[in-house]
Parts: C-alpha cells; structure tokens; sequence
C-alpha cells in the first residue's frame, strides 16, 4: 500500500532529508519507497488539505475525466482544474491521457491509498 506523507517544512530541512535518503539510497539501507510532500509555506499547506476531498472523490469513484470529477463533485470545471493543476504539480496526482468515445481527455490518477500528515515542524 502506498502512503502519501504531506509536511510543512523549511528549504533546509527538506535539502537535508534528501541528503539522508540519497546516503541511504547509495549504502543499499532504504527498505520501503518513500512518498512525501513538503510545503515551505502554510498557503500552500492550506489550500492542499482544504482540497483533500477532490483526492478521496478521485481515489473512491475514479472518474474518466476532469469534467466528469466536476459533474461528480459538484464543481466549475475552471475552478477544479486549477485545483488538479495544483494537485499535479505537487506530485499528489497524475494526469493520464486515454481516449473516452473517440475523445481524447485526461483522467486523474491518485496512485496513493492513504495520506499521512507529518506537523512535527
């Protein structure tokens, strides 16, 4: 099963775990993949976990498209699709391309089965 880690911390912090899992990548020690997501700013933070349940929609009913997402969260397509940009570029999501009665869309991924979050910062 994979999990998503979701944290808050600095620029330094996160070059430093990078550093740690680079030295344990090389020594052949990491025993599980390591998925985590690290904000440097409370905004962004906020605006992830106020969006969490666009993710739990994704992962519960798998929706074709983007559009579909919409009809089923009861949302503007516009809105939701900055929302699943935003979810994208962090690495939250993964935008498939497939092809849905002749038309080509894009289908959003969740590749996560659970969320953690980290506030030990």
């Amino acid at each position: 099963m994979k999990t998503l880690v979701v944290s808050i911390k600095s620029s330094g912090e996160v070059l430093k775990d990078f550093a740690r899992a680079l030295k344990k990548a090389r020594a052949g020690r990491m025993k599980k993949p390591h998925f985590e997501i690290s904000f440097d700013n409370r905004k962004d933070f906020e605006r992830f976990v106020r969006h969490i349940s666009i993710l739990t929609t994704i992962l519960a009913l798998k929706p074709r498209s983007i559009y579909e997402l919409a009809k089923l969260s009861r949302m503007d397509v516009s809105n939701l699709n900055k929302i699943i940009l935003f979810f994208e570029e962090v690495g939250a999501i993964r935008l498939k391309t497939i092809k849905v009665n002749g038309r080509t869309v894009k289908q959003p991924v969740v590749e996560y089965q659970k969320i953690e979050f980290d506030l030990a910062a």
